[in-house]
């Protein structure tokens, strides 16, 4: 059935087309009802990249499902519907997804710490700061620029002339003489 290009086919054609597994039927489901698939999706996740995720998994779902579907038990709409609705309620109720929501963007959350509380990362008030300031200068230098400035360990690397590993190197030193100092 590769004359699937017209949009004029009957639910059964269009069961028996993707019962059959034939590509272009899948083509043809997409343009019909993604749309209002996307709606129902969209609805109970609202996180637009998520939901067009399910809608992907949804039509994966429908293709590999489609033996399962049974026309006394209701149209061809309404079973893909279900489909997508169970697809968004099971990725809502995933452990990765509520995950997810616990995590930040570091790129947008640098300085943040605890907004709720009012709580920001202040090294002087720690006493960190004073820490810093009396390791060797060395150390001091590549502590700055990747810890304070946000420079990359490569970055630092470049700005202080030396090479990467003795920037790492300077870098665990002054950590390891930080923890001895701060306890």
């Amino acid at each position: 059935m590769t004359a699937l290009k017209k949009l004029t086919l009957t639910e059964p054609e269009l069961v028996q087309a993707l019962q059959s597994k034939d590509p272009a039927v899948l083509k043809t489901l997409y343009s019909m009802y993604s749309s209002a698939l996307y709606g129902v999706i969209s609805r109970i996740i609202t996180h637009t990249e998520l939901a067009e995720d399910v809608l992907q998994e949804t039509f994966v779902k429908i293709w590999q499902s489609a033996a399962h579907y049974d026309n006394t038990k209701g149209r061809l709409f309404t079973w893909m519907m279900n489909i997508a609705r169970n697809l968004s309620i099971d990725k809502l109720r995933s452990k990765d997804f509520k995950n997810s929501l616990k995590n930040q963007d570091i790129e947008n959350n640098v300085s943040f710490v605890d907004e709720q509380n009012k709580v920001t990362f202040n090294p002087d008030i720690l006493g960190v700061k004073q820490l810093v300031d009396n390791l060797k200068p060395d150390l001091q230098a590549v502590l700055d620029l990747v810890y304070y400035k946000g420079f990359t360990h490569v970055e630092a690397a470049e700005k202080l002339d030396l090479p990467l590993g003795t920037v790492k190197t300077r870098i665990r030193l002054a950590i390891i003489e930080l923890r001895r100092n701060f306890n």
